[in-house]
C-alpha cells in the first residue's frame, strides 16, 4: 500500500547574506524526522528586475 503525503512547494529569493539564515529557519520549521520532510535546493539568481520601478539587483528583492 502506498501512503501519499500532502506536498507544499515554497520558493524564496533572498540576498546572499540571508541564505544560511533562511536554510536554518526552513529546516527548523519543517524537520519532523520522518520521510517526506523535503529538500532545500540553493541556486543563484542571475538577475532580478522589478518591472514597476525598474530597480534591479538586491534593491528589487
Amino acid at each position: 500500500m502506498v501512503d501519499f503525503l500532502p506536498k507544499v512547494k515554497v520558493e524564496l529569493v533572498v540576498a546572499e547574506a540571508q541564505v544560511e539564515g533562511a536554510i536554518e529557519a526552513i529546516t527548523k520549521a519543517a524537520r519532523t524526522g520522518k520521510i517526506g520532510d523535503g529538500k532545500i535546493f540553493v541556486t543563484p539568481v542571475e538577475q532580478v528586475i522589478r518591472i514597476r520601478t525598474g530597480e534591479s539587483g538586491e534593491a528589487a528583492i
